[in-house]
């Protein structure tokens, strides 16, 4: 029953909150009311992104990017993910988390992405614009990257995720920290994944 459960949490373009129809008003108000961004991210490979102004640059590295640029900035969340939308048909909108892991990325050239992306959806978001108005859409031609570099000494060859759920008790040399992931000599641990979780903590 709750706003934070709904469908439009996972498909933003699917927001109804104009419609007078969000359980939770004054949740939405806060959360989908609000600037949002539309970023390039190079972490496995380029995706694209959508976050809350306030999120910047911690969805970033919640994501384990090593590169991140702002392309879009917009007024409400529904915009943000309509843009996405556009965008996600030349580029992925998810992560490979097990390359990601692997490696540091090679570097992209993320203005270059940007501009081609510009072309390859000008219509599409003129006739957003022209629905919702230029006033609750901004295009960032001059938005600075950001790259961003994780405490990692050592990549895993192999990737084996970790399970609270599985092994009660896990221990191992912490190798390095990437997103939301800690990396072990036996393995990952997505501590994302056991938020809530009751854990005692030890180390020496």
């Amino acid at each position: 029953s709750l706003a934070t459960c709904d469908m439009c949490i996972m498909k933003p373009e699917t927001c109804h909150y104009h419609n007078g129809t969000c359980r939770q008003p004054q949740w939405g108000e806060q959360h989908c009311m609000s600037d949002h961004y539309v970023y390039l991210a190079n972490s496995s490979a380029i995706k694209v992104g959508i976050t809350r102004a306030s999120q910047i640059p911690t969805r970033w590295i919640d994501q384990g990017a090593s590169q991140a640029l702002a392309i879009f900035r917009v007024s409400n969340r529904l915009l943000s993910g309509k843009i996405e939308v556009s965008i996600k048909q030349h580029v992925s909108d998810r992560t490979n988390w097990r390359k990601m892991l692997k490696s540091k990325p090679n570097e992209v050239d993320l203005y270059a992405k940007r501009e081609e992306l510009f072309v390859l959806t000008e219509k599409e978001i003129q006739r957003i614009t022209e629905e919702y108005g230029t006033a609750n859409i901004e295009r960032l031609e001059n938005g600075k990257s950001l790259e961003l570099d994780y405490p990692v000494e050592r990549y895993p060859e192999k990737i084996k995720s970790l399970n609270f759920d599985k092994t009660a008790e896990i221990s191992g040399t912490l190798q390095g920290i990437k997103g939301q992931y800690l990396m072990l000599e036996n393995g990952v641990l997505n501590i994302r994944k056991f938020a809530g979780y009751k854990i005692r903590f030890a180390y020496s």
